[in-house]
C-alpha cells in the first residue's frame, strides 16, 4: 500500500469512529497526534487529545443523534487527505454554548443538517491537523442562531 492509501485508511477510521453515528473516544488516542489541531468555523479551535474528546463529549450530549458521513471518496496527496461529508443532529440534550455566534438553551428540538469539506494532515500515521470548511451559516440558521434578512 502507498502512503496515501495508508493515510486514507486512517482518515476513514477517524470519520467512522469519531464523527460517525456512534463515537468511540478511544479512537482519539489511537489516531490523533498528542497535540492535534481540530478547527471548524462553527467552533473555537481545539488542540490536544483531551480538548478534542471534551469537545465531542459536549457536542454529543447536546445532540445525541449527531453523526456525519462521507459524501464522496477520500482524496489523498502526500501527507494530506481531503474528504467531503454531510451530517447533523437534533438538539435534545443540555444547553450548548460552543458555537462562536451564540448558545442554545436546553432541548430546543431544533435540527441541523449541513455539508462540508475537510482537509486532514497526517504525520507518521497520526492525524496532526483537521481543518474543515463547513456550511455553518446553514446550520446556524436551522438552529435559530442566525436569521437571514428579508429582501
Amino acid at each position: 500500500m502507498s502512503k496515501e492509501d495508508d493515510n486514507k485508511a486512517v482518515v476513514g477510521r477517524w470519520f467512522t469512529d469519531f464523527w460517525g453515528k456512534t463515537c468511540n473516544l478511544d479512537i482519539v488516542d489511537q489516531l490523533a497526534a498528542p497535540d492535534m489541531l481540530l478547527h471548524y468555523s462553527l467552533h473555537e479551535p481545539r488542540r490536544g487529545r483531551e480538548d478534542i474528546k471534551a469537545f465531542m463529549t459536549d457536542f454529543r450530549e447536546a445532540f445525541p443523534d449527531l453523526h456525519f458521513w462521507g459524501a464522496a471518496d477520500l482524496i489523498a496527496e502526500g501527507d494530506h487527505v481531503v474528504g467531503r461529508w454531510e451530517g447533523g443532529g437534533t438538539h435534545t440534550g443540555p444547553a450548548f454554548s460552543d458555537f462562536l455566534i451564540g448558545s442554545l438553551p436546553a432541548a430546543t428540538g431544533r435540527k441541523m443538517h449541513f455539508t462540508g469539506t475537510t482537509v486532514l494532515r497526517l504525520q507518521d500515521g497520526r492525524i496532526v491537523e483537521e481543518i474543515g470548511l463547513d456550511d455553518g451559516v446553514k446550520a446556524l440558521q436551522q438552529l435559530g442562531l442566525l436569521h437571514a434578512e428579508a429582501r
